[in-house]
């Protein structure tokens, strides 16, 4: 049973910074690709940043430069590295895996940027 377990949210400052981890379970997280997405309150779900078996990492534009996708293989582990963050990045993060056959997503773990 494949299982995605979110940890690393918080409350933080404007400016500053936090890492999400996305500890997988039940599969290798390297033999598939794996991706960030957030939804703010009233906002649809939005991709933040995703990464391929072969480690090619990809961004939306609007999230270039501040978000950093990261994969441990040996703890089976994605990351989320945020930097310079915004009260506008306020939102849950969920860590999303795609198999050949369906689509997983973890429970999620609220963000708040907020002084």
């Amino acid at each position: 049973q494949v299982q995605l377990v979110e940890s690393g949210g918080g409350l933080v400052q404007p400016g500053g910074s936090l890492r999400l981890s996305c500890a997988v379970s039940g599969t290798i997280v390297s033999a598939y690709g794996t991706g960030w997405y957030r939804q703010a309150p009233g906002k649809a779900r939005e991709l933040v940043a995703s990464i391929t078996p072969l480690s090619r990492t990809n961004y939306p534009d609007s999230m270039k430069g501040r978000f950093t996708i990261s994969r441990d293989n040996a703890k089976n582990t994605v990351y989320l590295q945020m930097t310079s963050l915004k009260p506008e990045d306020t939102a849950v993060y969920y860590c999303n895996l795609n198999t050949r056959t369906r689509g997983y997503w973890g429970q999620g773990t609220q963000v708040t940027v907020s002084s």
